[in-house]
């Protein structure tokens, strides 16, 4: 195991030991990228801002565009906020709600209108990080996890908002109600638990189908850890054949097709619910989550005591160990279009390490020197996961999915597998996309 994994694990481990003495997802960049340290005129001017240093003075207003719309309504930004005038009073900072923000981001780029700061779409080529952004400070990125990740020719263009793993996500008292008196080890015992949570009148698992977003979980959100391979995604690139029913997209998509056609997830596929199934899965009318653990706290702010949510690793096979993910939640950039570039990059710093974004949306720090907050990764732990750290992209992955007109990222393509008639055929139609494009990139 990688060293860099070792210290992560060995952090987890120090969460689960808190917690238990009662203390409280892009695919982009190319690995062998090594930022300058004068990365822009603009960024290095920046630098002291970041860090909190000679300009405090920062003034005027900028726009940030977000997919947590919860967090704008429920006044946490405002928050936040606050606590960055304090440190910068005279600066404004607004916000913009994208509901499907994964697809909305994409438009809102090439039509300029992507605010002042953003969260970096994951499918978009490292290759137009310059089109679209400003190259941040070296000085942002000591001690933080994934600094390389968005980054393209020696210049750094996002950091990750907070760091994730993914697995279930459960109420315990809705398993209680269906006499589960155990977290499943295998997939055969997930499809059991779930017959029982339906026949107790639960729905086993919210899948959020009509949210569309969700669903790259079962597809390209997770297929590294499940083919036990980090860099899975870039043998993809040397074949015309990448989409396979045997393979971890597909062993995926089958479990989804599986939920779906036995009734083990919501009735309603068609509408967006993503607000109303928090709720669902807090109150125990539904039971499971498939995400990260980052909507452990969305759960309990619906009504859910924390004591009574759960979190264990996603059991894909029936092997009885688990390989779990360990990357980094959407990446936060400048925008190339700023008006304001110094006070952006100066909020872009203070909102992923000083406002508490992390632990108000149960991330692992990004600051590699502090310890996570959320207690239920002692649970996960516990079952002694595997954990496969993310890693940069080959960019001509995402380049040949655009050329393919493959929306990799958005969930699209994982919602259209799961319901397809012939799965097989599904696979066949995508490959043949995939080829046609890799011959005319020449690749």
């Amino acid at each position: 195991m990688k060293k860099s994994t070792l210290a992560i694990l060995s952090l987890l481990t120090a969460s689960a030991v808190l917690s238990a003495c009662g203390s409280k997802d892009n695919n982009n960049a190319s690995p062998s990228a090594s930022p300058s340290s004068s990365a822009s005129g603009t960024a290095s001017a920046s630098a002291s801002a970041s860090s909190g240093g000679a300009n405090a003075d920062l003034s005027g207003k900028i726009l940030v565009l977000t997919h947590r719309t919860d967090y704008i309504s429920d006044g946490t930004f405002d928050k936040y906020v606050a606590k960055f005038k304090e440190k910068y009073p005279k600066a404004e900072v607004e916000f913009e709600g994208l509901t499907n923000y994964a697809t909305d981001i994409n438009t809102r780029l090439t039509t300029g209108e992507a605010g002042d700061v953003n969260m970096i779409p994951s499918a978009l080529a490292t290759s137009e990080f310059p089109k679209y952004y400003e190259p941040l400070p070296d000085s942002m990125f000591d001690n933080v996890y994934f600094a390389d990740y968005d980054a393209y020719e020696g210049k750094r263009y996002g950091i990750t908002s907070g760091v994730n793993t993914q697995g279930i996500v459960y109420n315990k008292k809705a398993f209680e109600k269906a006499g589960i008196t155990s977290t499943p080890k295998t997939l055969d015992e997930l499809y059991a638990d779930a017959q029982k949570l339906k026949d107790a009148g639960i729905v086993p698992l919210y899948m959020n189908f009509g949210a569309q977003w969700p669903m790259g979980n079962w597809g390209e959100n997770s297929y590294t850890y499940v083919a036990g391979d980090a860099k899975w995604t870039d043998t993809r690139i040397s074949t015309d054949t990448p989409f396979t029913v045997d393979g971890p997209w597909g062993q995926l998509i089958t479990i989804a097709r599986k939920f779906v056609e036995n009734k083990w997830v919501e009735s309603d596929l068609s509408t967006n619910n993503w607000e109303m199934s928090k709720g669902e899965v807090a109150s125990g009318k539904a039971a499971m989550y498939f995400l990260g653990n980052w909507v452990i706290p969305q759960v309990i702010g619906a009504g859910a005591a924390s004591e009574d949510i759960g979190f264990f690793p996603f059991p894909y096979d029936n092997s009885g160990k688990y390989n779990a993910p360990l990357g980094g939640d959407y990446f936060v950039g400048v925008s190339k279009d700023s008006k304001n570039k110094d006070l952006a990059i100066a909020w872009v710093n203070f909102f992923v390490k000083e406002s508490g974004y992390d632990t108000d949306s149960g991330f692992l720090p990004v600051d590699k020197t502090k310890t996570p907050e959320v207690p239920q990764l002692a649970e996960f732990n516990a079952a002694n996961p595997t954990y496969i750290e993310s890693v940069a992209v080959d960019p001509r992955y995402n380049e040949i999915a655009k050329k393919a007109e493959i929306a990799l990222g958005t969930g699209s393509v994982d919602q259209d597998l799961i319901v397809a008639k012939d799965l097989k055929k599904a696979f066949d139609d995508l490959n043949a996309k995939w080829a046609k494009a890799r011959k005319e990139l020449g690749y």
